[in-house]
């Protein structure tokens, strides 16, 4: 009995040690390297007409309410895909788990998508990919749904900052091949928080 209530204790810890607390600071400044991301003509994916006026992304106000700890299940024995994008591309992912949190009172569930060919490279093998679309798509916040980028937990939860998510590069201009957000990661609520959309 001992040796499992030290188990339970442990992986109460594990559990526990895994949370992160919301960073407003840190949101903050990832807008902002964005916008110099999206203001420097090397690397900006502007067309040259909107670059000229370009003054900065809209963004929603930084909002706790956005920044959950997500429960994370590793999926297993799923199999590579290719998934659709904006033109003829199509890139292989996989599915390596789902995400399971509440906002508003609301349980939501999400799939992140690892890229086959790019895990292989050792930079890139902790990179988790995660498309989604909520109530505010092609109303507020770009049509297409929006991303975010997130890296392998180490336990089974995640934490996940809507503040950072970002449109696809297809949202400013055509000429980028973007992946299509699955059908399955669409959130029944609005997440009011990242980039809103660029052009009415």
């Amino acid at each position: 009995m001992r040796y499992i209530l030290l188990f339970v204790f442990l992986v109460q810890c594990s559990f526990g040690f895994s949370q992160k607390k919301f960073d407003a600071a840190a949101a903050k400044k990832y807008q902002q390297e964005l916008n110099k991301e999206y203001t420097d003509p090397k690397t900006s994916p502007l067309e040259v007409e909107d670059l000229r006026g370009f003054k900065g992304l809209d963004f929603y106000p930084v909002n706790k309410k956005f920044f959950v700890n997500a429960h994370f299940v590793r999926t297993s024995k799923e199999k590579p895909f290719q998934m659709k994008t904006t033109t003829n591309r199509t890139p292989v992912y996989v599915k390596y788990g789902e995400v399971h949190f509440e906002i508003d009172g609301q349980k939501c569930k999400l799939n992140l998508y690892q890229d086959v060919v790019s895990a292989r490279n050792p930079e890139y093998k902790d990179d988790l990919f995660l498309p989604f679309f909520d109530k505010t798509s092609g109303k507020e916040s770009y049509i297409g749904g929006k991303y975010i980028d997130l890296k392998i937990p180490k336990g089974n939860t995640i934490a996940i900052d809507f503040n950072t998510s970002y449109n696809p590069y297809c949202a400013y201009n055509y000429h980028y091949s973007c992946p299509k957000v699955p059908l399955e990661n669409d959130l029944k609520v609005a997440i009011r928080a990242g980039v809103k959309k660029f052009h009415d």
